[in-house]
Protein backbone atom coordinates (compact mmCIF):
# COMPACT_ATOMS: atom_id res chain seq x y z
CA UNK A 1 0.00 0.00 0.00
CA UNK A 2 1.57 3.22 -1.20
CA UNK A 3 1.01 6.02 1.45
CA UNK A 4 1.36 9.83 1.20
CA UNK A 5 0.19 12.14 3.44
CA UNK A 6 -3.82 13.55 2.86
CA UNK A 7 -3.93 11.64 -0.25
CA UNK A 8 -5.05 8.16 1.34
CA UNK A 9 -7.89 6.77 -0.60
CA UNK A 10 -11.06 4.93 0.37
CA UNK A 11 -9.71 1.74 -0.51
CA UNK A 12 -6.75 2.29 1.09
CA UNK A 13 -8.73 3.52 4.39
CA UNK A 14 -10.57 0.13 4.30
CA UNK A 15 -7.30 -2.03 3.46
CA UNK A 16 -6.12 -0.93 6.95
CA UNK A 17 -9.81 -0.70 9.12
CA UNK A 18 -9.72 -4.45 8.34
CA UNK A 19 -6.25 -5.15 8.67
CA UNK A 20 -4.69 -8.04 10.95
CA UNK A 21 -1.29 -6.79 10.83
CA UNK A 22 -0.23 -3.61 9.47
CA UNK A 23 3.67 -2.46 8.82
CA UNK A 24 5.10 0.30 7.76
CA UNK A 25 8.43 0.66 6.17
CA UNK A 26 9.77 3.69 8.16
CA UNK A 27 7.69 6.45 10.50
CA UNK A 28 10.60 8.67 9.45
CA UNK A 29 8.25 10.21 6.43
CA UNK A 30 5.22 12.45 6.01
CA UNK A 31 3.29 9.33 4.73
CA UNK A 32 3.26 7.88 8.34
CA UNK A 33 0.71 10.80 9.92
CA UNK A 34 -1.40 9.18 7.46
CA UNK A 35 -1.78 5.88 9.92
CA UNK A 36 -2.28 7.89 13.31
CA UNK A 37 -4.99 5.42 15.00
CA UNK A 38 -3.24 2.33 14.10
CA UNK A 39 -1.62 -0.10 15.67
CA UNK A 40 1.60 -0.06 13.56
CA UNK A 41 4.91 -1.88 13.43
CA UNK A 42 7.72 -0.15 11.63
CA UNK A 43 11.14 -1.60 10.39
CA UNK A 44 13.29 1.22 11.10
CA UNK A 45 15.38 -1.03 12.94
CA UNK A 46 16.57 -2.81 9.34
CA UNK A 47 17.74 0.62 8.17
CA UNK A 48 20.37 0.56 10.94
CA UNK A 49 21.26 -3.01 10.29
CA UNK A 50 21.70 -2.83 6.09
CA UNK A 51 25.13 -2.11 4.65
CA UNK A 52 23.57 -0.64 1.28
CA UNK A 53 20.79 0.26 -0.22
CA UNK A 54 20.18 -3.48 -2.00
CA UNK A 55 20.67 -5.20 1.01
CA UNK A 56 18.42 -2.75 2.63
CA UNK A 57 15.78 -4.25 0.59
CA UNK A 58 16.03 -7.25 0.55
CA UNK A 59 15.59 -7.39 4.42
CA UNK A 60 12.25 -5.04 4.57
CA UNK A 61 10.89 -7.80 1.96
CA UNK A 62 12.35 -10.65 3.70
CA UNK A 63 10.84 -9.18 7.05
CA UNK A 64 6.94 -8.36 5.50
CA UNK A 65 6.77 -12.37 3.58
CA UNK A 66 8.14 -13.96 7.05
CA UNK A 67 5.10 -11.68 8.51
CA UNK A 68 2.98 -12.44 6.17
CA UNK A 69 3.44 -16.07 7.10
CA UNK A 70 1.67 -15.92 10.03
CA UNK A 71 -1.25 -13.67 8.92
CA UNK A 72 -2.24 -11.29 6.44
CA UNK A 73 -0.50 -7.90 6.25
CA UNK A 74 -0.63 -4.57 5.07
CA UNK A 75 2.89 -3.33 4.43
CA UNK A 76 2.62 0.63 3.69
CA UNK A 77 5.25 2.59 1.51
CA UNK A 78 5.55 5.99 1.30
CA UNK A 79 4.79 7.04 -2.10
CA UNK A 80 3.83 5.09 -5.18
CA UNK A 81 4.04 0.95 -4.61
CA UNK A 82 5.70 0.73 -8.16
CA UNK A 83 8.22 3.04 -7.24
CA UNK A 84 9.70 1.07 -3.95
CA UNK A 85 12.31 -1.71 -4.53
CA UNK A 86 11.53 -3.83 -1.72
CA UNK A 87 7.68 -3.90 -2.84
CA UNK A 88 9.38 -5.00 -6.45
CA UNK A 89 10.55 -7.67 -4.27
CA UNK A 90 7.71 -9.16 -2.85
CA UNK A 91 5.59 -8.84 -5.96
CA UNK A 92 7.85 -10.57 -7.86
CA UNK A 93 7.98 -13.53 -5.58
CA UNK A 94 4.12 -13.27 -4.34
CA UNK A 95 2.12 -11.79 -7.48
CA UNK A 96 -1.36 -12.06 -5.55
CA UNK A 97 -0.20 -9.37 -3.24
CA UNK A 98 -3.31 -6.62 -3.93
CA UNK A 99 -1.48 -2.86 -4.58
CA UNK A 100 -3.52 0.18 -2.87
CA UNK A 101 -1.49 2.89 -5.09
CA UNK A 102 -1.21 6.77 -3.94
CA UNK A 103 0.35 9.41 -5.56
CA UNK A 104 4.08 8.83 -6.53
CA UNK A 105 7.10 10.77 -5.02
CA UNK A 106 8.26 11.58 -8.75
CA UNK A 107 4.75 12.92 -9.49
CA UNK A 108 4.24 15.05 -6.48
CA UNK A 109 7.44 16.68 -7.99
CA UNK A 110 6.14 17.10 -11.29
CA UNK A 111 3.47 19.06 -10.07
CA UNK A 112 5.17 20.62 -7.85
CA UNK A 113 7.73 21.72 -10.07
CA UNK A 114 5.36 22.92 -12.55
CA UNK A 115 6.92 21.22 -15.72
CA UNK A 116 5.31 21.73 -18.83
CA UNK A 117 6.41 18.43 -20.57
CA UNK A 118 3.76 16.37 -20.35
CA UNK A 119 5.39 12.57 -20.70
CA UNK A 120 8.51 12.35 -18.41
CA UNK A 121 10.73 9.78 -16.37
CA UNK A 122 10.80 8.88 -13.00
CA UNK A 123 13.43 6.92 -11.16
CA UNK A 124 14.72 6.69 -7.39
CA UNK A 125 17.67 8.70 -6.82
CA UNK A 126 19.73 5.00 -5.51
CA UNK A 127 18.96 4.16 -9.38
CA UNK A 128 19.78 6.85 -11.14
CA UNK A 129 22.52 5.60 -13.17
CA UNK A 130 20.16 3.64 -15.16
CA UNK A 131 18.31 6.91 -16.63
CA UNK A 132 18.78 6.83 -20.23
CA UNK A 133 18.27 9.81 -22.25
CA UNK A 134 14.87 11.85 -21.77
CA UNK A 135 12.70 14.71 -22.26
CA UNK A 136 11.79 14.77 -18.67
CA UNK A 137 12.74 13.71 -15.57
CA UNK A 138 11.72 13.83 -11.79
CA UNK A 139 14.65 11.94 -9.58
CA UNK A 140 13.12 11.13 -5.73
CA UNK A 141 14.94 9.47 -2.59
CA UNK A 142 17.47 12.01 -2.69
CA UNK A 143 17.87 11.90 1.29
CA UNK A 144 21.88 12.38 1.75
CA UNK A 145 24.80 14.28 -0.32
CA UNK A 146 26.52 11.13 -2.00
CA UNK A 147 22.77 10.40 -3.68
CA UNK A 148 22.73 14.14 -4.46
CA UNK A 149 26.15 14.17 -6.30
CA UNK A 150 25.31 10.92 -8.44
CA UNK A 151 21.91 12.54 -9.05
CA UNK A 152 24.22 15.47 -10.19
CA UNK A 153 26.25 13.97 -12.36
CA UNK A 154 23.92 11.94 -14.40
CA UNK A 155 21.49 14.60 -15.17
CA UNK A 156 24.39 16.98 -16.05
CA UNK A 157 25.29 13.95 -18.96
CA UNK A 158 21.92 14.15 -20.03
CA UNK A 159 20.88 17.88 -19.30
CA UNK A 160 23.88 19.89 -18.46
CA UNK A 161 25.05 21.02 -15.85
CA UNK A 162 24.18 24.63 -16.15
CA UNK A 163 20.47 23.83 -17.08
CA UNK A 164 17.44 25.06 -14.84
CA UNK A 165 16.04 22.83 -12.10
CA UNK A 166 13.65 22.17 -9.37
CA UNK A 167 14.60 21.26 -6.28
CA UNK A 168 12.01 19.82 -3.92
CA UNK A 169 11.96 19.56 -0.59
CA UNK A 170 8.58 18.76 1.77
CA UNK A 171 5.78 21.17 -0.50
CA UNK A 172 8.62 23.32 -0.76
CA UNK A 173 10.19 24.28 -4.27
CA UNK A 174 13.24 26.07 -5.37
CA UNK A 175 14.78 26.65 -8.86
CA UNK A 176 18.90 26.15 -8.77
CA UNK A 177 21.11 24.96 -11.22
CA UNK A 178 21.95 21.32 -11.84
CA UNK A 179 25.35 21.80 -10.57
CA UNK A 180 23.84 22.84 -7.10
CA UNK A 181 22.15 19.29 -6.94
CA UNK A 182 24.97 18.30 -4.38
CA UNK A 183 25.65 21.97 -2.28
CA UNK A 184 22.12 22.19 -0.96
CA UNK A 185 21.91 22.49 2.96
CA UNK A 186 19.80 19.46 4.34
CA UNK A 187 18.46 16.38 2.69
CA UNK A 188 15.85 14.29 3.64
CA UNK A 189 13.63 11.45 2.28
CA UNK A 190 11.24 14.14 0.78
CA UNK A 191 14.04 15.21 -1.30
CA UNK A 192 13.75 15.80 -5.58
CA UNK A 193 14.63 16.84 -8.50
CA UNK A 194 12.31 17.62 -11.36
CA UNK A 195 14.17 18.96 -14.83
CA UNK A 196 13.23 19.10 -18.48
CA UNK A 197 14.84 20.01 -21.45
CA UNK A 198 15.19 23.13 -23.19
CA UNK A 199 13.85 23.97 -26.56
CA UNK A 200 16.14 22.00 -29.63
CA UNK A 201 18.28 25.12 -30.44
CA UNK A 202 18.56 26.14 -26.67
CA UNK A 203 19.76 23.00 -25.32
CA UNK A 204 23.37 22.44 -24.07
CA UNK A 205 23.27 18.79 -24.51
CA UNK A 206 22.15 16.88 -27.43
CA UNK A 207 22.12 12.37 -27.84
CA UNK A 208 22.10 10.36 -30.58
CA UNK A 209 18.42 10.72 -31.18
CA UNK A 210 19.00 14.76 -31.05
CA UNK A 211 21.35 14.14 -33.79
CA UNK A 212 18.78 11.72 -36.45
CA UNK A 213 16.28 14.26 -35.65
CA UNK A 214 18.52 17.67 -36.87
CA UNK A 215 19.40 15.12 -39.93
CA UNK A 216 15.62 14.71 -40.92
CA UNK A 217 15.20 18.48 -39.93
CA UNK A 218 17.90 19.59 -42.75
CA UNK A 219 16.33 16.78 -45.40
CA UNK A 220 13.05 18.00 -45.10
CA UNK A 221 11.33 19.66 -47.62
CA UNK A 222 12.16 23.15 -46.20
CA UNK A 223 15.58 22.22 -45.07
CA UNK A 224 18.95 22.19 -46.39
CA UNK A 225 19.46 21.45 -50.04
CA UNK A 226 22.42 19.86 -50.19
CA UNK A 227 21.35 17.19 -47.40
CA UNK A 228 17.95 17.07 -49.05
CA UNK A 229 19.72 15.76 -52.43
CA UNK A 230 22.17 13.12 -50.50
CA UNK A 231 22.07 9.32 -51.25
CA UNK A 232 24.11 6.68 -49.59
CA UNK A 233 26.63 6.51 -52.79
CA UNK A 234 27.28 9.88 -52.35
CA UNK A 235 28.24 10.10 -48.88
CA UNK A 236 29.73 6.91 -48.66
CA UNK A 237 33.58 8.29 -48.99
CA UNK A 238 32.88 10.83 -45.96
CA UNK A 239 32.52 8.02 -43.77
CA UNK A 240 36.52 6.50 -44.57
CA UNK A 241 37.25 10.08 -45.00
CA UNK A 242 36.31 10.49 -41.17
CA UNK A 243 37.43 7.43 -40.19
CA UNK A 244 40.80 8.53 -41.39
CA UNK A 245 40.73 11.50 -39.41
CA UNK A 246 39.64 10.02 -36.33
CA UNK A 247 42.44 7.73 -36.67
CA UNK A 248 44.80 10.24 -37.09
CA UNK A 249 43.61 12.20 -34.45
CA UNK A 250 44.17 8.93 -31.95
CA UNK A 251 48.08 8.82 -33.44
CA UNK A 252 48.49 12.39 -32.33
CA UNK A 253 47.33 11.99 -29.18
CA UNK A 254 44.78 14.50 -29.56
CA UNK A 255 42.19 13.84 -26.90
CA UNK A 256 39.97 17.15 -28.54
CA UNK A 257 40.47 16.02 -32.18
CA UNK A 258 39.09 12.64 -31.06
CA UNK A 259 36.25 13.75 -29.66
CA UNK A 260 35.30 16.14 -32.33
CA UNK A 261 36.27 13.19 -34.99
CA UNK A 262 34.30 10.58 -33.08
CA UNK A 263 31.26 12.72 -33.40
CA UNK A 264 31.66 13.28 -37.29
CA UNK A 265 32.07 9.20 -37.43
CA UNK A 266 28.56 9.29 -35.37
CA UNK A 267 26.98 11.49 -38.11
CA UNK A 268 28.02 9.65 -41.13
CA UNK A 269 26.10 6.49 -39.39
CA UNK A 270 23.38 8.65 -38.47
CA UNK A 271 23.03 10.17 -42.22
CA UNK A 272 23.10 6.41 -43.60
CA UNK A 273 20.08 5.31 -40.77
CA UNK A 274 18.52 7.89 -42.07
CA UNK A 275 18.67 7.23 -45.52
CA UNK A 276 17.75 3.69 -45.35
CA UNK A 277 14.64 4.77 -43.01
CA UNK A 278 13.18 6.49 -45.53
CA UNK A 279 13.85 4.09 -48.24
CA UNK A 280 11.94 1.70 -45.90
CA UNK A 281 14.67 -0.72 -45.39
CA UNK A 282 15.73 -0.64 -41.60
CA UNK A 283 16.20 2.65 -38.75
CA UNK A 284 19.17 3.13 -36.53
CA UNK A 285 17.48 1.06 -33.84
CA UNK A 286 16.99 -1.75 -35.95
CA UNK A 287 21.24 -1.25 -36.61
CA UNK A 288 22.19 -0.68 -32.77
CA UNK A 289 19.82 -3.69 -31.59
CA UNK A 290 21.54 -5.79 -34.42
CA UNK A 291 25.12 -5.01 -33.19
CA UNK A 292 24.51 -5.23 -29.60
CA UNK A 293 22.95 -9.12 -30.29
CA UNK A 294 25.55 -9.69 -32.23
CA UNK A 295 28.17 -8.66 -29.30
CA UNK A 296 26.28 -11.19 -26.80
CA UNK A 297 26.63 -13.85 -29.45
CA UNK A 298 30.52 -13.29 -29.80
CA UNK A 299 31.36 -12.84 -26.46
CA UNK A 300 30.13 -15.98 -25.05
CA UNK A 301 32.81 -16.58 -23.58
CA UNK A 302 31.06 -13.86 -20.96
CA UNK A 303 27.05 -14.87 -21.85
CA UNK A 304 27.33 -18.66 -22.91
CA UNK A 305 28.67 -21.77 -21.91
CA UNK A 306 32.29 -20.87 -23.94
CA UNK A 307 35.50 -20.16 -21.82
CA UNK A 308 38.00 -18.14 -22.56
CA UNK A 309 41.27 -17.10 -19.81
CA UNK A 310 43.46 -14.49 -22.12
CA UNK A 311 42.52 -12.17 -24.86
CA UNK A 312 44.37 -14.97 -27.35
CA UNK A 313 41.54 -17.65 -26.32
CA UNK A 314 39.01 -14.69 -26.28
CA UNK A 315 39.66 -14.17 -30.27
CA UNK A 316 39.59 -17.57 -30.60
CA UNK A 317 36.40 -17.75 -29.41
CA UNK A 318 34.87 -15.06 -31.52
CA UNK A 319 36.45 -15.93 -34.53
CA UNK A 320 34.33 -19.27 -33.88
CA UNK A 321 31.09 -17.76 -33.02
CA UNK A 322 31.37 -15.17 -36.22
CA UNK A 323 31.90 -17.98 -38.88
CA UNK A 324 28.76 -19.63 -36.83
CA UNK A 325 26.97 -16.31 -37.32
CA UNK A 326 27.89 -15.73 -40.86
CA UNK A 327 27.50 -19.22 -42.07
CA UNK A 328 30.90 -19.82 -42.93
CA UNK A 329 31.32 -23.37 -43.24
CA UNK A 330 34.85 -23.37 -45.22
CA UNK A 331 37.81 -21.48 -45.41
CA UNK A 332 36.77 -20.26 -48.52
CA UNK A 333 33.97 -18.78 -46.90
CA UNK A 334 36.00 -17.15 -44.32
CA UNK A 335 38.73 -15.11 -47.40
CA UNK A 336 36.01 -14.23 -49.53
CA UNK A 337 34.78 -12.46 -47.44
CA UNK A 338 37.21 -10.13 -46.62
CA UNK A 339 35.70 -6.67 -48.16
CA UNK A 340 37.65 -5.86 -51.78
CA UNK A 341 37.23 -2.21 -50.68
CA UNK A 342 40.11 -2.46 -48.07
CA UNK A 343 43.40 -0.65 -48.58
CA UNK A 344 45.06 -3.44 -50.62
CA UNK A 345 48.42 -4.09 -47.90
CA UNK A 346 45.52 -4.36 -45.42
CA UNK A 347 43.36 -6.52 -47.51
CA UNK A 348 46.53 -8.85 -47.82
CA UNK A 349 47.22 -9.04 -44.87
CA UNK A 350 43.34 -10.27 -43.60
CA UNK A 351 43.28 -12.96 -46.47
CA UNK A 352 46.86 -14.43 -45.78
CA UNK A 353 45.65 -14.88 -42.21
CA UNK A 354 42.35 -16.31 -43.08
CA UNK A 355 43.68 -18.81 -44.94
CA UNK A 356 46.46 -19.44 -42.86
CA UNK A 357 43.82 -20.74 -39.92
CA UNK A 358 43.71 -23.91 -42.31
CA UNK A 359 47.34 -24.76 -41.53
CA UNK A 360 48.62 -23.87 -45.06
CA UNK A 361 51.12 -21.30 -43.98
CA UNK A 362 54.90 -20.61 -44.26
CA UNK A 363 56.56 -22.43 -41.05
CA UNK A 364 58.24 -19.24 -40.31
CA UNK A 365 59.23 -15.51 -41.33
CA UNK A 366 62.61 -17.01 -42.65
CA UNK A 367 60.88 -19.20 -44.85
CA UNK A 368 58.12 -16.56 -45.96
CA UNK A 369 61.37 -14.31 -46.48
CA UNK A 370 62.86 -17.15 -48.77
CA UNK A 371 60.26 -16.69 -50.74
CA UNK A 372 60.19 -12.88 -51.20
CA UNK A 373 63.52 -13.06 -52.69
CA UNK A 374 62.15 -15.68 -55.34
CA UNK A 375 59.52 -12.92 -56.13
CA UNK A 376 61.96 -10.48 -56.61
CA UNK A 377 64.20 -12.39 -58.51
CA UNK A 378 61.24 -12.92 -61.23
CA UNK A 379 60.37 -9.26 -60.52
CA UNK A 380 63.74 -8.44 -61.51
CA UNK A 381 64.25 -10.91 -64.90
CA UNK A 382 60.67 -9.15 -65.67
CA UNK A 383 62.26 -5.18 -65.40
CA UNK A 384 65.17 -6.49 -67.28
CA UNK A 385 62.71 -8.50 -70.24
CA UNK A 386 60.68 -5.16 -70.11
CA UNK A 387 57.63 -7.36 -70.11
CA UNK A 388 55.19 -4.57 -68.35
CA UNK A 389 52.32 -7.29 -68.06
CA UNK A 390 54.94 -9.61 -66.37
CA UNK A 391 56.15 -6.50 -64.13
CA UNK A 392 53.16 -5.79 -63.33
CA UNK A 393 51.93 -9.07 -61.86
CA UNK A 394 55.91 -10.18 -60.16
CA UNK A 395 55.43 -6.40 -58.31
CA UNK A 396 52.21 -7.73 -56.86
CA UNK A 397 53.54 -11.34 -56.02
CA UNK A 398 56.71 -9.27 -54.23
CA UNK A 399 54.27 -7.13 -52.26
CA UNK A 400 52.04 -10.12 -51.23
CA UNK A 401 55.24 -12.10 -49.94
CA UNK A 402 56.31 -9.08 -48.15
CA UNK A 403 53.03 -8.76 -46.46
CA UNK A 404 53.31 -12.37 -45.14
CA UNK A 405 56.66 -12.04 -44.45
CA UNK A 406 55.33 -9.40 -42.00
CA UNK A 407 52.06 -10.74 -40.92
CA UNK A 408 54.55 -14.25 -39.49
CA UNK A 409 56.71 -11.70 -38.28
CA UNK A 410 54.03 -10.40 -35.90
CA UNK A 411 54.13 -6.51 -37.96
CA UNK A 412 51.07 -4.83 -38.87
CA UNK A 413 51.39 -3.95 -42.59
CA UNK A 414 49.79 -0.93 -42.44
CA UNK A 415 51.59 0.51 -40.06
CA UNK A 416 54.79 -0.34 -41.18
CA UNK A 417 54.66 1.37 -44.49
CA UNK A 418 53.26 4.26 -43.46
CA UNK A 419 56.57 4.17 -41.02
CA UNK A 420 58.83 3.58 -43.48
CA UNK A 421 56.59 6.32 -45.42
CA UNK A 422 57.03 8.71 -42.52
CA UNK A 423 60.79 8.14 -42.58
CA UNK A 424 61.02 8.57 -45.99
CA UNK A 425 59.48 12.24 -45.95
CA UNK A 426 62.00 13.20 -43.32
CA UNK A 427 64.81 12.19 -43.96
CA UNK A 428 63.96 13.54 -47.68
CA UNK A 429 63.18 16.88 -46.27
CA UNK A 430 66.12 16.88 -43.98
CA UNK A 431 68.26 16.11 -47.42
CA UNK A 432 66.65 18.77 -49.08
CA UNK A 433 67.40 21.24 -46.20
CA UNK A 434 71.27 20.34 -46.27
CA UNK A 435 71.88 20.69 -50.08
CA UNK A 436 70.09 24.06 -50.33
CA UNK A 437 72.08 24.93 -47.69
CA UNK A 438 75.45 24.59 -48.99
CA UNK A 439 73.89 26.15 -52.29
CA UNK A 440 73.55 23.05 -54.18
CA UNK A 441 70.40 22.88 -56.37
CA UNK A 442 69.19 19.64 -56.16
CA UNK A 443 67.78 19.12 -59.82
CA UNK A 444 71.17 19.57 -60.99
CA UNK A 445 73.32 17.10 -58.55
CA UNK A 446 74.92 14.01 -59.55
CA UNK A 447 73.80 11.09 -58.12
CA UNK A 448 77.30 10.98 -56.07
CA UNK A 449 76.06 13.59 -54.33
CA UNK A 450 72.62 12.74 -53.96
CA UNK A 451 74.11 9.84 -52.00
CA UNK A 452 76.14 12.60 -49.94
CA UNK A 453 73.34 14.52 -48.66
CA UNK A 454 71.15 10.99 -48.07
CA UNK A 455 73.98 9.65 -46.11
CA UNK A 456 74.30 12.95 -43.88
CA UNK A 457 70.38 13.10 -43.87
CA UNK A 458 70.28 9.58 -42.61
CA UNK A 459 72.69 10.77 -39.71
Amino acid sequence: MGLTQGDITLRAKAALDNADKIIARTCECAGFASLNGYAVETLDCIYKSSRNFDTLNKKLAAAVIAAAKQTPVCYCVDGSVCGDEACKIILKKHSDCEVLDSVSKASAAYSSARLLTPEYASVSGYSVQNLKSCRAVCVYDIDCEYIASLVKARLSDIFGEEAPCAFIRGSASQKIKIYEIDRQKHYDATCAVAVEEADFLKKSRYDYSDLEYLIKLLRAPNGCPWDRVQTPESIKGNMIEEAYELTDAIERADTDGIEEETGDVLLQAAFHSVLQEEAGNFNSADAITRVVKKLIFRHSHIFGGDSANNDAEALTVWEKNKKTEKNQTTYSDSVLAVPKNFPACMRAQKVGKRSAKCGMDFLSPVSASEKLAEEIAELLQACIAEDKAAIFEEAGDVLFSAVNTCRLAGVDCEEALRAATDKFINRFVKFEQLALADGEKIEEMTPDRWDYYWAQAKK
